[in-house]
């Protein structure tokens, strides 16, 4: 039996508070890892929680479906990460708390690293020196080929910071707006996406579109699309592009072709859309993708 292709997750895990008081567990970073733990592929999510009730209930979520907590540090300091989503016309709006414990992930005692696999991290997560110098000192001890989620919120991001993460990165999800925000636009978003897989040297760029679905442009010039089917009963759309990543990184690790990967992946984020918030307890949900 082949062995499994190791996946590190690192950055965020925090609650998505939304204005009808639900508090859901989220954060990009999170998200993926949980639904990749759902897929089979059992990652390491390396993060910090607050030594407080809600770092407690993130804890308990994790075990409780079976992933490891062994590499969620505990910050005796800072409070467990919390979002504040105000919802205009189904689309989510982000109020970010600072300083929270995810930004202060530590190298120490990290552990061993595995020598190969995906390291899989959004731009959030490294707000904050801490939690940068510690995905900095992930990338140099390790050789994991990193998946990239760029995820623009404002005020916490830097184009040239972005650009360093681009550089490491061999693929990149990223949407539409923060492809024109990182400065490559174009009336063609084929163009734009071609200028920059090219000055970044990436095997694959995956741009997300909403309703128009995505575009997924390879190093060798192949380019394929997927337009979503309509989703009936949309509650939010938060965490539908974590979905995506999930599952095209459980793609990428079982080899199926690109085009089916597509379908799939862009079809469980349009699943994605019908909860309230990102994840789900229930394993059903998950059921006909696993196979």
């Amino acid at each position: 039996m082949k062995e499994k292709t190791p996946i590190v997750v690192f950055g965020e895990a925090l609650f998505d508070c939304f204005p009808s008081g639900q508090n859901i567990l989220g954060g990009a970073a999170f998200n993926v890892a949980w639904h990749l733990q759902a897929l089979g592929d059992n990652p390491r999510f390396i993060s910090c929680v607050g030594n407080d009730g809600l770092g407690q209930k993130v804890l308990t979520a994790m075990t409780d479906w079976g992933m490891d907590t062994q590499s969620i540090q505990i910050d005796p300091i800072h409070q467990t990460g919390q979002v504040e989503v105000d919802l205009i016309e189904n689309e989510p709006h982000y109020n970010i708390t600072p300083d929270c414990a995810y930004d202060f992930i530590s190298q120490d005692g990290m552990g061993q690293l595995p020598d190969r696999g995906i390291l899989y991290h959004g731009t959030l997560g490294v707000r904050n020196n801490i939690s940068r110098d510690c995905l900095e000192y992930i990338t140099k001890q390790s050789n994991l080929s990193v998946f990239l989620d760029v995820n623009l919120r404002s005020p916490w991001w830097q184009k040239q910071a972005v650009f360093e993460w681009l550089q490491q990165a061999r693929w990149v999800k990223l949407n539409e707006s923060e492809l024109q925000q990182l400065g490559f636009v174009s009336t063609d978003i084929c163009e734009a996406m071609h200028r920059l897989l090219t000055q970044f040297q990436l095997e694959q760029l995956i741009v997300t579109r909403g309703e128009k679905g995505v575009v997924v442009l390879e190093e060798n010039g192949n380019l394929f699309q997927e337009t979503p089917a309509p989703v009936d009963g949309i509650i939010d759309t938060v965490g539908a592009g974590d979905g995506f990543s999930a599952v095209f990184i459980h793609g990428l690790i079982t080899g199926r072709p690109i085009a089916e990967v597509l379908n799939i992946a862009q079809e469980f984020a349009g699943k994605v859309i019908t909860l309230r918030g990102a994840t789900t307890k229930d394993h059903v949900f998950y059921q006909e993708f696993l196979s």
